[in-house]
């Protein structure tokens, strides 16, 4: 445990407090008639943000200039130790924390090698933030003063502990106004203490509609110093801004208002930072897939451990890709699927592509851009193929008479959506294939019927033989609603088809082919 200095510290010395060119009662003379006649109680946080005290911390760094001023007591002021120590003791005794009084940033201490620096550019060691921190890229704050003092007084001067939160009001974005304030401490609204804030705020620019006066970010939440850590350091780093209260600063977008009085969500700044870095796995995250994650995406991305983060929301600030539905909800992210899937180095499955063209039927057609190339199935063969020979495949019975064709596999209810999101033509628009004459009419089995409900045809047509357009069906259903038959696994599939319970068609197909397994069938169905 630390030692702390005891009541006879500086802190508390009134001779000391008057060097530093207070005027300090005498305990004996002190009367609550002071205080109305305009005295200041000494408490501890009260002689900190002195004037005094203030100017003392201002030009502790240079020891020759630090007592230039009128001192009536005609006292030198007190060395640079005697000051970190009384600033320590109040800071102490206020109980103040990180950042409650920034100024005490300009506290020349001592790092390592007794040099005096000030606080602020000090390394704390043993930290969160020494851990991750390149060596040798900040001092550390001398051993013997932590010490004597301990890391919560030495962090609440503004020796740093851990990751420093930039919080900014009413940022105009303006890369050539971005840079560093000039000052004796870094203020915690300085969003130009940012590394390479001038390059995010281009980017934002970018993706902003132009404007004749600059717009401005409401609210600038950021992590600084990400430029210091250790490139071997960064699976630590990670796991600290995965924390609140620096969370929030990767995950939370930054709200743009223009000049219009419209308002825009872009990227956090700390989320930009990270993306362009090689911070996962040694790798820039942004376009790598969470090892695990989501199968859709499987070969689209290349693949990163992120096993030690089980936040989505971080690896989704990250840009890695946790799922097809977390990108498609994204700016952009239909456009850089679809770009993805016209990438022929990238593998495909037939059933991926199925549900990835699901997904994408959900979305606004108007936020769509409609891509020159798709991924295509082709005689089970999934392939690249131009967009305006693509068709939506919203029709099982004419597969057959699609041979050659380039479908588009997806979910039967969200086919007409695809379509429209895509300006593709369905396949049963583009292949009417009406069904032949002739057949006989035959009543749907009442097993059947009560299986499939309601929307089951009552009868169906049965033929020797189904052919289409030169191609033999084992099943057809006609604009009309009727179905055509040639076979037992073509009636199961059409009346499934037209009852809308196309998951069933086996079940019916083995109750047609021995009905004295309906009961069989129906105790199984407790389970579905």
């Amino acid at each position: 445990h630390p030692t702390h200095p005891t009541d006879t510290a500086p802190a508390k010395d009134p001779a000391l407090l008057a060097r530093l060119g207070l005027k300090v009662a005498h305990p004996r003379a002190a009367h609550p008639l002071l205080e109305k006649l305009g005295a200041t109680p000494a408490t501890p946080r009260a002689v900190l943000t002195t004037p005094q005290v203030r100017a003392a911390v201002a030009a502790s760094i240079d020891q020759e200039e630090a007592w230039d001023g009128d001192l009536d007591d005609g006292l030198g002021g007190p060395d640079p130790d005697e000051l970190a120590d009384t600033v320590l003791g109040l800071v102490r005794d206020a109980g103040l924390g990180p950042g409650d009084e920034p100024w005490l940033g300009a506290l020349a201490l001592p790092d390592e090698d007794g040099e005096l620096t000030p606080a602020a550019e000090l390394l704390l060691p043993g930290s969160a933030l020494a851990d991750v921190v390149r060596e040798g890229e900040l001092p550390l704050c001398d051993g013997e003063l932590v010490e004597r003092w301990g890391p919560e007084p030495l962090a609440a001067v503004g020796v740093l502990a851990a990751f420093t939160l930039v919080r900014a009001q009413d940022v105009v974005l303006d890369p050539d106004e971005l840079e560093p304030r000039e000052g004796d401490f870094p203020e915690p609204d300085d969003a130009g203490l940012l590394d390479a804030v001038d390059v995010w705020c281009e980017d934002v620019l970018d993706g902003l509609p132009e404007t004749p006066v600059p717009p401005v970010a409401t609210e600038l939440l950021a992590v600084r110093d990400l430029e210091l850590v250790d490139d071997d350091r960064w699976p630590q780093a990670l796991a600290q801004l995965s924390r609140p209260p620096l969370r929030d600063a990767l995950t939370t977008p930054v709200r743009v208002l223009l000049p219009d009085g419209t308002a825009e969500s872009v990227r956090s700044y700390t989320a930009w930072w990270l993306r362009g870095h090689p911070v996962l796995d040694g790798r820039r995250p942004a376009g790598l897939r969470a090892a695990g994650a989501d199968p859709l995406l499987a070969g689209l991305y290349e693949e990163v451990d992120a096993s030690g983060f089980d936040d989505p929301q971080v690896l989704r600030a990250l840009g890695v890709r946790t799922s097809a539905a977390a990108l498609l909800d994204e700016p952009g992210g239909s456009a850089e699927l679809l770009a993805l899937l016209a990438d022929p180095r990238r593998p495909v499955r037939p059933a991926q592509l199925h549900g990835l063209y699901s997904l994408l039927a959900e979305l606004d057609p108007e936020e769509v851009t409609l891509p020159d190339e798709l991924r295509a199935v082709v005689d089970d063969e999934v392939r690249i193929v131009d967009a305006t020979e693509a068709l939506v495949a919203d029709a099982p019975d004419l597969l057959p008479l699609a041979a050659g064709r380039p479908l588009l596999p997806v979910r039967p209810a969200l086919a007409e959506r695809l379509a429209t999101v895509l300006d593709v033509p369905l396949l049963s628009a583009e292949l009417p294939a009406p069904a032949p004459d002739g057949g006989q009419p035959r009543s749907v089995p009442p097993q059947v019927r009560e299986l499939l409900g309601a929307d089951v045809p009552v009868e169906y047509t049965e033929h020797d033989e189904l052919v289409v357009d030169g191609v033999e069906l084992d099943w057809r259903l006609t604009a009309d609603g009727r179905l055509h038959v040639a076979t037992l696994e073509g009636l199961a599939a059409g009346l499934c088809w037209a009852a809308g319970d196309w998951r069933r068609r086996f079940e019916v197909a083995a109750l047609l082919e021995d009905p004295d397994r309906a009961p069989e069938l129906t105790t199984a169905r407790w389970f579905d």
